[in-house]
């Protein structure tokens, strides 16, 4: 890929895959893709946020404290983004996860936690923070995923996460199609865009669901044909099977119940999994084994991969379902498909890929990083949308997973509705809808004719649906002069001929009893969708065209009120505000601990080497009382310093420092000292044997004048004087526990005066000499010279040619 960088550091464009168990961010820099690594030195992140007393913890430090702080330690909220308390999905989780979750007065979900002393309820939306130290630039775009299967509520309300984290969201990208671009862009082989597409599938198994799609490649853009996914079907579950199994064998081994047991069920799902990655590599029976599980026992069992996929079984039979799906959905025959691609780390469990095998004949390719591919993907379409980069373009057309309906009376069933998107139909796309009847809308002037009423309805490239705008019409008797544009109704005619088109074009829709009429647009990602409107009822260049009878209305926009499943402008302010404070709380609190920290460390590692390397440049009795300060800081850390401010730690830090340094100094001046007299020694030699050769005649020296050398003569002299007399002041009664007379740095920056001194003259180029010049009358003497000699020899050889040789004098060779 040709990438130019456009200032990156005003601006970092990265992706980011939201996973229900990891997080990966991506960033694009003028090299390529690279996925960045968290302050562990990780690319996955875990999706855990822990509540403490005076801070909250994130990543991988939440999850190691997830044991200790089970309640306050809040994990795979994904799930729960966007979806109302009551929603079987949510309640299937409920009573999994160790802390609390609650209805809130909206309906939505809440999850408490103790934070600064207190209980608070927070949203999933609040539960979301991205991390800026890994690229050392200030994020502005980013490109998040999100499953292919989540709702227009889902998706709003993962936008609404992004803005409290103070991230420009540029695009939600479906992790499929995430996955397909990342496939897609670095081919170089793909068929030409009139050519037949290769064919792709793309599986992605994660942690909490499946999802699977077929994606139609060109050079420079994909398409997807078919989506599906079950949501319930991931890793997570295949932990729960093998999990309920153990907790079986050890109620009648051991006699405890550890589904009873929040604390023991999580070590014992971090052990299954641990044995589920074994077991994909490894056929044989393995060991299972917990120290001091529950009432102080330790358990022990085993497992190989046979009995592991008869437990999981009926969760295998569910991907394979899933699986044909998609390939039924896509109309493609097994013949059509040229590859399957696998991302996600259950795609790693062995009975997945031979199921993906059975059903489209080919076995899974892993061209892509099973981990990282959906982040880099979002990175990718990110670079592409943002003016930070200039990329390749790939355009990508996803579809809608869902079918969208507009019902204006549930009574009429059929037709008081109609279909505007139908699954699987491509995004961005919007359609202009023309009514003939009042349906949805409640107008405020009862007296307006609500004959006539356009409405523009879009799915953005989020995959989030909305009315954009709406247009009433209302009839103009004649002889007025409406200062608005004016639209008349044609009286359609049909065309000469034996089979009369349809009113409507092949693409348009009809409900409600021939009431309402669905017209559509070319997809676009442009908002001036009008003119592209093909409604017969309201067509203006037919009306003209066909001389007909003319009904003039007048159009008047209507204003749209959204009511939709998210936060609104205020309650979204009041969560920034909120996350804003805590981010800040959290920030104090890390300088607090970290300046406890290097106090605490200096003490350490002062009291270490007071009595090693440090011994001998601190006298006994100084030694003797900061010992005792040591020890007295060490105590007051562990007991009432144990939750000081920051400003005093800061404080005795330095006061410490002021008496530890100076030690710390005079072992490193020790050190160093015979290397810096070294280093002058080193340069006065050079520079006698510089003299020397001058005075022995030297070619190299002789265009220096001896005014010049006997500058360097007395600077030599200068420095040998300076260099004895620092000696001396070393070895006159001086004591390593002494402030040091002369510090290194002195002693070098006499090296560099000396060499300031003799260097220019020592080092002088010596003067170019000119050629000597010709004398043009000797050059013509020279000339006429060379002329007469060549005509005296042209002479005597034609005599020669006219001689002949006696043949009897020749020697034949």
């Amino acid at each position: 890929m040709n990438w130019k960088k456009c200032n990156l550091s005003k601006m970092s464009v990265i992706g980011i895959d939201f996973g229900n168990e990891a997080c990966f961010v991506a960033v694009a820099r003028a090299g390529g893709i690279e996925t960045i690594d968290n302050d562990y030195s990780l690319r996955a992140t875990p999706s855990f946020v822990a509540f403490g007393e005076r801070q909250r913890v994130l990543g991988v430090a939440a999850k190691n404290q997830a044991v200790t702080n089970l309640k306050n330690t809040i994990f795979g909220f994904k799930r729960f983004l966007g979806r109302r308390y009551d929603d079987p999905r949510v309640q299937e989780d409920v009573n999994k996860v160790p802390f609390k979750i609650m209805k809130q007065d909206n309906g939505g979900v809440g999850i408490k936690a103790t934070y600064l002393g207190q209980e608070q309820v927070y949203t999933p939306e609040q539960l979301k923070e991205t991390a800026e130290n890994g690229i050392q630039a200030k994020v502005h775009d980013c490109v998040i995923s999100v499953p292919s299967y989540f709702t227009d509520a889902e998706r709003r309300a993962l936008l609404d996460a992004a803005q409290i984290a103070g991230l420009h969201v540029l695009r939600l990208i479906n992790e499929t199609a995430a996955a397909a671009l990342c496939y897609g862009i670095y081919k170089q082989d793909l068929p030409e865009p009139e050519d037949k597409p290769r064919n792709v599938v793309i599986v992605d198994c994660g942690h909490s669901a499946i999802q699977v799609c077929v994606c139609a490649f060109n050079k420079g853009k994909l398409k997807v044909l078919a989506s599906t996914a079950d949501p319930n079907l991931g890793g997570r579950n295949f932990d729960a099977a093998l999990a309920g199994h153990f907790c079986v064998e050890f109620r009648s081994k051991y006699g405890i119940d550890p589904e009873n047991n929040p604390r023991a069920y999580m070590r014992l799902l971090t052990e299954v999994e641990k044995l589920k990655k074994q077991m994909s590599a490894n056929a044989t029976k393995l060991p299972l084994g917990i120290e001091c599980f529950m009432e102080e026992k330790d358990v022990t069992s085993s497992m190989c991969r046979a009995d592991y996929e008869q437990i999981c079984a009926s969760l295998f039979q569910r991907v394979e379902v899933v699986l044909q799906k998609c390939l039924d959905d896509s109309k493609l025959g097994l013949n059509d498909i040229h590859s399957v691609e696998i991302v996600g780390g259950s795609t790693r469990i062995p009975a997945i890929k031979q199921m993906i095998e059975k059903i489209f004949r080919k076995a899974p390719s892993t061209t892509l990083n099973q981990d990282e591919a959906v982040s880099r993907g979002c990175a990718l379409q990110c670079a592409i949308l943002s003016p930070a980069f200039k990329v390749r373009d790939f355009q990508i057309t996803d579809v809608q997973p869902y079918p969208i309906k507009l019902i204006w009376d549930d009574s009429l069933g059929e037709d008081g509705a109609t279909e505007v998107f139908p699954q699987y139909h491509p995004v961005p796309f919007s359609r202009m809808l023309t009514f003939n009847r009042k349906f949805i809308v409640n107008f405020k002037n009862d007296d307006a004719d609500p004959r006539k009423l356009k409405i523009k309805a879009r799915v953005n490239m989020h995959g989030i649906f909305s009315i954009c705008n709406a247009t009433i019409y209302e009839k103009i008797e004649n002889g007025e002069n409406p200062e608005e544009p004016m639209e008349t109704e044609p009286q359609v005619v049909p065309p000469a001929g034996d089979n009369p088109a349809p009113t409507n074009p092949p693409d348009s829709q009809e409900a409600g009893n021939g009431n309402t009429t669905a017209s559509t647009e070319p997809m676009d990602n442009s908002e001036n969708t009008d003119a592209n409107a093909t409604s017969a009822d309201v067509n203006m260049e037919d009306a003209d065209k066909k001389k007909s009878k003319k009904v003039q209305y007048k159009g008047k926009e209507l204003p749209v009120e959204s009511v939709t499943f998210g936060l609104s402008r205020p309650e979204l302010d009041e969560k920034i505000m909120s996350e804003t404070h805590m981010i800040s709380r959290d920030r104090n609190e890390k300088d607090r601990i970290d300046s406890r920290n290097t106090l605490e460390e200096y003490v350490y590692d002062l009291r270490e080497k007071l009595d090693m390397e440090l011994n001998g440049f601190v006298e006994d009795s100084e030694r003797q009382k900061l010992s005792e300060t040591l020890t007295s800081l060490e105590n007051w850390l562990y007991e009432d310093g144990s939750d000081e401010k920051k400003e005093i730690y800061v404080q005795k830090l330095e006061e410490l420092k002021c008496r530890g340094d100076p030690i710390k100094e005079r072992r490193i001046e020790s050190e160093d000292r015979p290397r810096a007299f070294k280093e002058v020694e080193v340069t006065l030699q050079l520079a006698r044997k510089q003299v020397d050769l001058y005075n022995s005649k030297d070619a190299k020296y002789d265009h220096i004048e001896q005014k010049e050398i006997d500058k360097v003569v007395k600077a030599i002299q200068e420095s040998e004087t300076w260099l004895e007399q620092t000696r001396q002041k070393f070895h006159q009664n001086y004591q390593p526990y002494m402030p040091v007379p002369v510090k290194c740095k002195e002693i070098l920056e006499q090296r560099r005066v000396l060499e300031s001194k003799i260097n220019p003259i020592l080092n002088t180029p010596k003067p170019k000499v000119e050629p000597p010049k010709e004398d043009p009358k000797a050059s013509k003497k020279e000339d006429a010279k060379t002329k007469k000699n060549a005509t005296e020899g042209s002479t005597t050889n034609n005599s020669e040619a006219n001689h002949t040789p006696d043949p009897q004098a020749m020697e034949v060779e």
